[in-house]
């Protein structure tokens, strides 16, 4: 069983680095070297009101370690009962919206869409989708909105740094753990693919940062009182996607066999 869920798991992937050539190209208008290849290190772009533009697509270039994240005990328990199971119950394998970690760091590009008042952040991976509202609203109460599978976000500059803060999850409760990780458990609450958990107490601090034309550092802290003993800070690194690709349509549910080859699918 274990077998397969892994197995499961690399066609999702496999499937989907294969299907990414479908879409034609059009490539971008973009800077380029005296060898006529792209400039990758040529200043950030910016809008017309002088800030970095993080708009186009992008593609994780280096990920961070997270063996040694400063859980709490029963958080570190249940992680390791998830990696054991080799990632059954990881909403990637079930279809469902992944934890930020996750997304962030998935072989499967995003794309930032950025407007004065709104930034959107479309993952192709599980078709993922965030807002981060930028007019000025604050951060509501932890339990003031339902709990969002994306967090609800809010964005700020700090000078050529976009700030942004989540809250709200749709994390696990370690009230209901009752030494076995129970159904509802299933796909909620995994900032990453090792199965760390988080919980609805979570407040994420992301710093994005265009360093150049091809490079984009996200700095995410997380701060979860309730699942670890100290708030940590996780460092992303995403490249542009300079050949003009453009994400494909992500369907997950569709001839996905990940249920059925974990005898899990509806009888």
């Amino acid at each position: 069983m274990k077998w397969f869920t892994a197995a499961a798991l690399m066609v999702i992937v496999a499937a989907t680095s294969t299907l990414s050539a479908q879409w034609p190209l059009h490539p971008d208008d973009i800077p380029k070297g005296p060898d006529g290849r792209p400039a990758l290190t040529a200043p950030t772009p910016r809008t017309a009101d002088g800030k970095p533009d993080f708009s186009g697509v992008w593609m994780i270039a280096a990920s961070p370690d997270t063996r040694s994240l400063p859980f709490q005990p029963w958080a570190a328990d249940l992680q390791k009962k998830r990696a054991a199971e080799n990632g059954l119950n990881d909403p990637d394998g079930l279809c469902m919206p992944q934890g930020p970690l996750q997304y962030h760091v998935d072989p499967q590009p995003l794309k930032m869409v950025q407007t004065p008042k709104q930034i959107v952040i479309i993952y192709e991976s599980n078709y993922g989708l965030r807002t981060i509202y930028m007019d000025g609203r604050t951060l509501p109460p932890l339990g003031g909105p339902q709990p969002f599978w994306h967090g609800y976000s809010i964005g700020r500059w700090d000078g050529d740094t976009l700030v942004v803060e989540s809250n709200n999850f749709h994390g696990v409760d370690p009230k209901q753990l009752r030494g076995a990780e129970p159904d509802s458990f299933h796909g909620v609450g995994w900032l990453d693919h090792r199965g760390s958990p988080y919980t609805e107490a979570m407040t994420l601090t992301e710093r994005f940062r265009r360093v150049n034309y091809g490079q984009l550092e996200i700095d995410m802290t997380v701060d979860d009182p309730v699942a670890y003993t100290k708030p940590f800070t996780l460092r992303v690194t995403q490249r542009i996607v300079a050949d003009g690709s453009e994400m494909i349509e992500f369907i997950c549910h569709e001839n996905q066999m990940f249920l059925k080859l974990t005898g899990r699918a509806p009888r």
